[in-house]
């Protein structure tokens, strides 16, 4: 999929006494039940008696970073959908070391890891060895969203960390792709076509890379023209943002004034109805009947988008998650426990 660019500069002070300090309390939206089969909870940590306050501390740290740099939530979602997409939610996005998918290069533009770090070091002070690393993401995405437009969703927890992660289980599928191979590609995930149109909804906060539909201006599959889809003001515009034969490889907003703010909107699908998209996966949604009707619907309906995103990302928090004894609580959401150097 896209490429967000940049990586994050840390910018907040130590503050576990400031995160210690707040009341517990959400605004939620509609209660979505977990899979059947995968026994997260809500009040997870509350209810164990755990880490009772995990839900406000990890709400203070992403506020605190939010209001300094609004990108955090675009790298968060691309960070949760790394980790989930390839080998369900285990946090193994987040461990280093030789051959990891964080030291893919195709994950080479991912960003957030130092929010995530962050906030797992303000965790492990208040209530230690107690919350996962992919319990911590999923709160702090929930969190960045809400904060740039989204509900505040329930976030059913109880997940456990992996303890493997290798580059080989990347999967990503290409941004050239058809609607139906996309959604071929989200059906295997256990996902299904709402998943797909919504969860590309995200967009909305995003950039992508020139190279990432450089085809779409300039030879569309291999014709040595612009693909006929997209609208001839669209196409001049882009190509003056993505010149021909250039060796560098700028970004570009999905959403010219929504985008540069990372405001949650669904601007997204007001393009896809344009022809302005810029992937052509995105632009394929029009030509599918079940994904143009929830494109349209998305378009003309911001509080539906808003209800549905809420239930799709939760569906995917919730992608072939380890529970129980399985996998195990880091100290260092960069190394298993065993690898840990400071244990």
């Amino acid at each position: 999929m896209e490429k967000f660019s940049g990586f994050l500069v840390i910018l907040l002070p130590f503050m576990i006494f400031a995160a210690a300090s707040l009341n517990a309390g959400c605004t939620n939206a509609a209660v979505f039940l977990p899979p059947e089969d995968k026994p997260l909870v809500r009040h997870y940590y509350k209810k164990l008696n755990t880490c009772a306050n995990v839900e406000p501390f990890v709400r203070h740290q992403v506020k605190l970073y939010w209001d300094k740099d609004k990108t955090i939530t675009a790298k968060l979602l691309k960070l949760l959908y790394a980790d989930c997409m390839v080998n369900g939610c285990d946090a193994s996005i987040l461990l280093t070391g030789p051959n990891t998918e964080r030291n893919s290069s195709k994950n080479a533009n991912l960003g957030g890891y130092l929010l995530i770090d962050k906030i797992k070091t303000v965790l492990e002070a208040y209530c230690p060895g107690a919350v996962s690393c992919v319990d911590i993401l999923n709160l702090a995405v929930r969190d960045a969203v809400h904060n740039a437009g989204a509900p505040s969703y329930p976030v059913f927890l109880g997940r456990r960390d992996g303890v493997e992660s290798n580059a080989a289980w990347i999967d990503y599928p290409s941004p050239n792709m058809s609607w139906e191979e996309g959604l071929a590609y989200f059906e295997s995930k256990n996902l299904d076509v709402q998943d797909f149109v919504t969860l590309l909804g995200g967009h909305t906060m995003g950039q992508a890379h020139c190279s990432s539909f450089y085809d779409r201006l300039y030879n569309f599959k291999g014709t040595g023209q612009p693909d006929p889809s997209m609208k001839r003001s669209v196409l001049v515009t882009l190509r003056s943002q993505c010149p021909k034969n250039k060796q560098t490889d700028p970004t570009v907003y999905f959403t010219p004034g929504y985008g540069s703010n990372y405001t949650f909107s669904n601007a997204f699908y007001t393009k896809v109805v344009a022809h302005e998209s810029l992937l052509r996966v995105d632009q394929q949604l029009s030509y599918g009947g079940d994904t143009n009707e929830l494109v349209n619907e998305y378009a003309q309906s911001f509080e539906q988008f808003r209800r549905g995103f809420a239930l799709s990302i939760s569906r995917m928090g919730g992608l072939k998650v380890l529970t129980g004894k399985n996998g195990e609580i880091r100290k260092d959401c960069k190394f298993t426990n065993k690898n840990n150097p400071n244990i």
